[in-house]
This record gives structure tokens, C-alpha cells and sequence, in this order.
């Protein structure tokens, strides 16, 4: 784009800087409290004050007051998960805004006659804003001068461009796809549309979270929900029937209720998703929305744009042709353009010539003119036929009127004094005379160039489609060099399963033949989607086909959202404006920053350095969370499953429930709070599958059924052979040790050294507590009978894990194989 800054415009002036700062004293600039990022003070505080963290408090205060007070060891681990918790966020804050700042909405202004670039929240009421195609309207505003297409879908779902003159309305939040106007601001900040909007939303909830993140928020509602009647249950059961000391009721009532709380698993989800935000900031990645880290793990189709993310964003002009004139509809008819020039071949030199003061009269800022103005720039001139047709006829020519390029119809038009003339893609500049013009193109598309026809209409109205005669008068051939690391790129995602879709606004043969270039599977399957709903059903042609050519915007969105229909997880990369309404739809958008700002701010991702190679680095980051928290959750749930179970066995048996909160804290320690978050921390590039919640429920349920049936055994036992409560309240919790470093192997084939290192460190960790503190975590002596349950029931719980994991797989295969069999 031609850089228009600090460029003077004779009639608009704009405001003064004192008028400018009158207004931001006033409070009429531009900054509205729209954003769903949460600010320190929030951070602090949903850390800090949580459900969980005032049942720790209330129950702290319990034991404080019967002086049980070396069961107050789980205090450190929440006032250290609230501290971590609080000092990542803050972390991941400060480096997404200072990206976001990078990445912010600009616009440009007029004030005191200049043309100057600046942050759309520093414009401010009454301020001239220029606006041109790509741009979002960032605040409500009335044309003054010229005339835009805007697509205003995002606010009310309607699709079709509007046009906007002097005089009529523009709505923040819509943004420009064609045309270039000035415009007053009449409504900034938090009085303009997109701000009511936005806060309408924000006061309705968060929105949308992953698959991961709302399992997760399911389980810990759920045993918030359940505790509070389990343990009234069970200190009525120990105080009043068992007739336990108060002490001894409020300790075990207290050992359940922690065991019940997974108290670290929303933090460990939290930090894993700070961590990569932060990892993926640092290289120049954006993430507007967390859950775009585990929806783009679990993509299987990528939808890809041709320029931008096959090529590079910039284009240039390789050669100009006039048509030969050699079929029927070109033939002889050059003459009535110019009455001096009675050859049957429009010349290149007179063609350049009349399409450099097209490209003049233009206002379209796109990559193709920009590489037409720069070609013209670069020859233009330097030939002597051209300066003389330049010379007699240029200096008649006049602009009557410019319709700029539309993704909608593919092309756009300057209309003369002496006539209109159109460029744009050659179906729908000739429509159903193409075939004319056709062979004489074909040996540039298939060499993978992208050709524009240049032609003059026989009409004035270019708004309303080319109803009236078309006669081409040459073709310009440009070309998009292939991006160098494409072809790693799309052989990673051929490798990893994931389908790629080419969808283009251009010419399908052209595209075909670039994916193909690019290495994508399945290039040579490509169609036209003018023929898509007359020919070929869409739901059908995604199945079949791999690229799209001469796909409009609307197709883009109906294309992706019948992939979704056929239960595929889409991701859509775009840089235009025409990729919005696809982007907005798909379950994941990834926009490059080279491209529009509108598209830019519609993305959940955006590569800053607008690098598509970035990509794969974005899924591993996405799969490392997912599989990493997935494995680490299993953990923390066998405490769960253990300590509900446990307090339904005791309530039902009539026993006091046999552990204290020094032995939960212990296990919970260095079975699962170090080892998980160690683990979570670990490269991890396998394919996301299945349900989250489920397989964390497989994996754990094995594990947590173990728990209960190994130390349900050992108290009933301890209850025959009347042992005292604290030598089996510390056999349970080595039992509970074992079943948890049981499930720990398990879960971290197949080893490695970290993975070493980190059962073997906490195997060192558990037995220096439970030797060294014996005393601060209540494990006492053992008797030699309690010794030997022990070890029978440890025996046991070996054989009972492996025989328990065998029967819920074989269980969950079963299901599988009924649900396939339904379908």
C-alpha cells in the first residue's frame, strides 16, 4: 500500500491538536473497555478468592480450633497454587499486551490537513478518518467524501456488501471491502456500536471455552456441589454415632473433603495454557482467544488461501500482453478505441499506456495493484510509442467515475470520459465469451501465473454487473513466488492426518497448480466454484475436491461450514477481507498481520511475522497442553475417585473415615501435584483423539477403584485384628502410594530420562517425609501384623491395578464397537 501518511489534502482539514486534546480532556476519545482480557486487579482476585480457596479457609479455621495443627500442611500447597497461579497470569499478561499493542487496530487521520497513522484508540470525536478496502471501522461514523463497500455481517449477519455515500451512516465493527472514503466520527469509545455490543457480551459470560477447559470447570462444579453434603454426613456419622473425639470427627471429615478437592488440576490447565501463550508470543504468534490452542491441536482440515499462505503476500507484474486477435470476438475491433490506429493488434506499448492511467484512476490498495502501480512506475515512460499515445490521448482522458474491486463480482472499473474499462478475473470479465480468450490464457494458468483481463465495456453502470457488450483488449500476467518452507509445512500436516483445502479467488487451474507446486496431497482435484449449487452440491464437492478456484466470499463460509456438517474440526487462514465471514465461522481462524487489519482482528491466531511454517510450532504447543494436562488430570482424579468412594464406603459401613489431611497431603504431593505439573511441562507432539473427559476418567477410574478396595480391605482388617487407628491411617497411605506411583508408570510410558528422574525423585521425596517428618505428616510406627497387610495388600493392588485397567479398556472397546454398530 502506498504510504499516504503526512500527505496534505486540499479540501478537508480536520481538527487541531487543540481540538483534539479539548476532546480527550472532555472524554471523547476512542478507548472503551471492551476487551475480555482480565486486568491485574482480576487476575489477583479469581485467583485468590475461589470456591475451593474459602472451603480451605473454613476448614483451616476448623482445625485451628479443635488444634489439629500439623494437619494444616496442605496451607502451604494452596497459598503456593494461588501465588503461582497469580504470578504466571501476570506474566502471560504483560507479554500478550505488549504483543497485542504490536498487533493493535490503526487508522488513518486527518488533522490539520495531514494524513497521519495512529492507534484507533487515540482518534477521537469529530476526527476525519480515511478509509479504504481492508479497514475496520473503528468507530461509528457519516461519509463525507467518496464512496465504500462495506460488509457489515459481523454486526448483523447479513453477508451482501452495502454501499455507503456522503452523507450515509458507517457502524464500528464493520469494516471495508472495496473503495476508499473520508468519514467523520459522530460516536467513539464506549457510545459507539461495537462497544455497546461487546459489553452486552462480556456481561453474558466468557463464552465459548475449549473442550478441555469446560470438561475441567464440569468436574470441579460438580464436587463442589457434592461436598458439602458428604461431609456433613460423615462428621455426623463419626461425632454422633461412632462417638469419635470432636477432633478426631473434624480431621476426618477434613482428609475427605481434601482428597475430593482437585484443588491443583484448574491451576495446572491455567499454567499450561500461560506457558504457551507465552512460548507462541515469543515466536511471533498471537492469540486472541486461549481456546484456539486446543482447537487448532485437534483440526483434521486446514483451509488455506492461495496468496499469502502458499505464496508470499506480494506479487509482482511478470509480462503485459495485448490479445492477438485472432479469434472471432477480438478481431478486427481494436480500431473503434483509438480511429488513428487501424491495426488489427492493440499494441502492448498503447496498452500499458491506457492501463497506467487506469491504475492512476484506481483507488484499490490491494497486492495486484499494487504490483500494476509499481510495474508502471518501474516502465512507463521508457518507450517511445507509449509516451506519445500517453501524450495525445491522456491529457482528453477524464475520470467520470471508479467502482472499485469487488471479491464478490472479481473485478473492478474506471469509466472515461471516452468509456469504462474493466480488470479483473477473466470468467467473469467475459462470462460466457471466455471460451474466446480461453486458449490464448491457458498456457500462463498452467504454468501456476495468475492473469487479470483488461477490457473496455460497452456501458456506464459497472454496479450492476457487465450486461452490456465486453471487448478485451489484453491480459496482465503476474506471479506469486511459493513461500520457501511450504513444502515442509504441508508434508508436516500430510503427516499428521490433517486434510488441506485449497480455497482461492482465482483461477482453479492456476491454484491447482501452485498447491501442487506446494506439495499439498490431492492438488490435481480441483473445481471451479462457479459450478458449485448448479453442478456439484457443495457437502459433496468437499469430499471430492481439494482445491477451489474462483471461490467468492460467501462460498468460503458455505464451504467451510459443510466440512463442519460433515463432523471435521476447521481451521481457516486468511489475510483479506474476503476471508472474514469464513474465518468467523470456522472453529479456528489464523489470519496473517501482513494482510487487512479487519482480518487481523477477526482471527483467534495471528503470525505476526505472517510466516505460515509457524503453524506446526502452534500445534505441538496445542497438543503439548491438551496431552500433557489430559495425562497430568488422570492423577489428580484417582485422589478424587478415591476420597468419594472411600467416603461412601465409610458412611455406609459405619466407619470413620481412616486418614487424616497430613497423609492426603503427603500423597498428594509426590504422587500427584509434582509429578503432574513436571510432566505437563514435556514436548508432547501425538494427535489429540477422543473425548477429553473420558479418556481421563479411563485412565484414572483403574486406579482410583484400586485405592478403594486395597484400603477398604486393610480397615475392615484392622478393625478384626483391632489395630490402632494410626497404624492403619499409615499403611493406607503407603497403599495409596504404591496404587499412585503404579498409575504414575502407567502413565509415562515410555520412559525417558526426565521421566526417570521424576518417579525416581519422588519415590526419594515420599520416604524422606514420611522417615525424616514422620511426625508432621502423623505416620507412625507399624506393628509386623500391620507391616504384613501391608505388603499382602500391596501385592494385591499390583494385580488388582493391571486386571481393573484390562477390564475398563475392554469395557470402553466394547462401547466403541456398539456406538459404530448404531451408526
Amino acid at each position: 500500500m502506498r504510504d499516504k501518511t503526512n500527505e496534505p489534502v486540499k479540501e478537508l482539514k480536520g481538527l487541531t491538536e487543540q481540538e483534539v486534546e479539548l476532546r480527550v480532556e472532555q472524554g471523547l476519545d476512542n478507548r472503551a473497555d471492551t476487551t475480555t482480557d482480565k486486568s491485574i486487579k482480576e487476575i489477583i482476585f479469581s485467583n485468590a478468592f475461589t470456591y475451593f480457596n474459602l472451603i480451605f479457609l473454613i476448614i483451616s479455621i476448623l482445625l485451628l480450633c479443635v488444634k489439629s495443627y500439623r494437619n494444616l500442611t496442605f496451607l502451604p500447597i494452596v497459598i503456593g497454587n494461588t501465588l503461582i497461579g497469580i504470578v504466571q497470569e501476570l506474566r502471560a499478561k504483560k507479554i500478550l499486551d505488549k504483543m497485542n499493542l504490536l498487533n493493535a487496530p490503526h487508522a488513518t487521520v486527518l488533522r490539520e490537513g495531514m494524513q497521519r497513522q495512529i492507534l484507533s484508540e487515540e482518534l477521537v470525536k469529530d476526527d476525519i478518518v480515511v478509509l479504504r478496502a481492508g479497514d475496520q471501522i473503528c468507530a461509528d461514523a457519516t461519509v463525507l467524501e467518496g464512496n465504500v463497500q462495506v460488509n457489515e455481517s459481523l454486526l448483523t449477519g447479513e453477508a451482501d456488501e452495502v454501499e455507503k455515500k456522503a452523507g450515509m451512516p458507517l457502524l464500528s465493527g464493520s469494516f471495508v471491502v472495496a473503495g476508499e472514503c473520508y468519514a467523520r466520527l459522530d460516536k467513539v469509545g464506549k457510545d459507539s456500536y461495537i462497544s455497546r455490543l461487546a459489553t452486552q457480551a462480556k456481561s453474558m459470560g466468557s463464552g465459548e471455552q475449549s473442550e478441555m477447559v469446560r470438561s475441567i470447570n464440569q468436574i470441579v462444579k460438580w464436587v463442589g456441589i457434592i461436598i458439602i453434603p458428604i461431609s456433613i454426613i460423615l462428621f455426623y456419622q463419626s461425632f454422633y454415632i461412632n462417638h469419635t473425639t470432636l477432633q478426631k470427627g473434624v480431621t476426618s471429615t477434613v482428609a475427605a473433603i481434601i482428597g475430593m478437592i482437585p484443588e491443583g488440576l484448574y491451576l495446572l490447565t491455567t499454567i499450561a495454557l500461560a506457558l504457551s501463550t507465552m512460548r507462541l508470543a515469543k515466536n511471533k504468534v498471537l492469540l486472541h482467544d486461549m481456546k484456539s490452542i486446543e482447537t487448532l491441536a485437534r483440526v483434521d482440515v486446514l483451509c488455506v488461501d492461495k496468496t499469502g499462505t502458499i505464496t508470499e503476500p506480494s506479487m509482482c507484474v511478470k509480462e503485459i500482453h495485448a490479445f492477438s486477435g485472432e479469434n472471432e470476438h477480438t478481431a478486427g475491433q481494436y480500431s473503434r478505441f483509438d480511429e488513428a490506429e487501424q491495426s488489427t493488434r492493440f499494441h502492448e506499448t498503447e496498452l500499458e499506456a491506457l492501463l497506467a492511467d487506469y491504475v492512476r484512476a484506481s483507488k484499490d490498495n490491494n497486492a495486484t495493484m499494487q504490483a500494476l502501480k509499481a510495474y508502471m512506475a518501474q516502465n512507463i515512460g521508457k518507450n517511445d510509442n507509449a509516451v506519445n499515445y500517453k501524450n495525445t490521448d491522456t491529457e482528453n482522458r477524464q475520470v467520470v467515475e471508479v467502482f472499485p474491486f469487488s471479491s464478490a463480482v472479481k473485478y473492478s472499473g474506471v469509466v472515461f470520459n471516452d468509456g469504462a474499462y474493466v480488470l479483473g478475473a477473466p470468467e467473469f470479465v467475459m462470462q460466457s465469451h471466455f471460451s474466446e480468450v480461453e486458449q490464448e490464457l491457458l498456457p500462463y494458468t498452467k504454468k501456476g501465473y495468475r492473469v487479470l483481463i483488461f477490457a473496455r465495456y460497452a456501458g456506464r453502470d459497472l454496479k450492476n454487473g457487465l450486461t452490456e457488450e465486453v471487448t478485451p483488449l489484453g491480459f496482465i500476467v503476474l506471479s506469486n513466488p511459493i513461500r520457501a518452507n511450504a513444502k515442509e509445512t504441508f508434508a508436516y500436516f500430510k503427516a499428521q492426518g490433517v486434510q488441506i483445502k485449497v480455497i482461492s479467488g482465482d483461477n482453479p487451474e492456476t491454484v491447482s497448480e501452485i498447491a501442487k507446486q506446494a506439495g499439498i496431497e490431492g492438488a490435481q482435484n480441483y473445481i471451479d466454484a462457479t459450478r458449485l449449487d448448479s453442478q456439484f452440491k457443495i457437502e459433496e464437492a468437499v469430499r471430492e475436491y481439494t482445491v477451489f478456484g474462483r471461490v467468492t466470499p460467501k462460498q468460503k463460509q458455505q464451504l467451510v461450514q459443510a466440512l463442519q456438517k460433515d463432523k471435521h474440526t476447521v481451521a481457516m487462514t486468511g489475510d483479506g477481507v474476503n476471508d472474514i465471514l469464513a474465518m468467523k465461522d470456522a472453529d479456528c481462524s489464523v489470519a496473517m498481520a501482513s494482510g487487512s487489519e479487519a482480518a487481523s482482528q477477526a482471527a483467534q491466531v495471528v503470525l505476526l511475522d505472517s510466516d505460515f511454517a509457524h503453524m506446526p510450532s502452534v500445534v505441538w504447543e496445542g497438543r503439548r497442553v491438551v496431552n500433557n494436562v489430559e495425562r497430568s488430570a488422570s492423577l489428580f482424579l484417582v485422589k478424587n475417585i478415591f476420597s468419594l468412594l472411600m467416603s461412601v464406603f465409610s458412611a455406609v459401613f459405619m466407619i470413620t473415615y481412616p486418614l487424616e489431611p497430613a497423609h492426603i497431603s503427603l500423597i498428594s504431593m509426590f504422587t500427584i501435584g509434582i509429578p503432574g505439573f513436571l510432566l505437563a511441562l514435556e514436548p508432547n507432539k501425538e494427535r489429540i483423539k477422543g473425548k477429553f473427559i473420558k479418556k481421563v476418567l479411563l485412565k484414572a477410574l483403574p486406579a482410583g477403584l484400586t485405592d478403594v478396595f486395597v484400603v477398604g480391605a486393610l480397615v475392615i482388617c484392622g478393625d478384626v485384628f483391632s489395630l490402632p487407628s494410626a497404624d492403619i491411617a499409615t499403611a493406607a497411605t503407603l497403599l495409596l502410594a504404591v496404587v499412585g506411583f503404579m498409575i504414575l508408570i502407567k502413565i509415562s510410558e515410555p520412559f525417558n530420562k526426565m521421566k526417570y528422574a521424576i518417579l525416581f525423585g519422588n519415590i526419594a521425596g515420599l520416604l524422606f517425609c514420611g522417615i525424616m517428618l514422620n511426625h508432621l505428616f502423623a505416620m507412625s510406627q507399624l506393628s509386623a501384623i500391620c507391616m504384613l497387610l501391608l505388603i499382602v495388600f500391596g501385592f494385591a493392588a499390583e494385580s488388582l491395578f493391571r486386571y481393573l485397567t484390562l477390564l475398563v479398556e475392554k469395557a470402553d472397546e466394547w462401547v466403541e464397537k456398539k456406538s459404530r454398530t448404531r451408526l
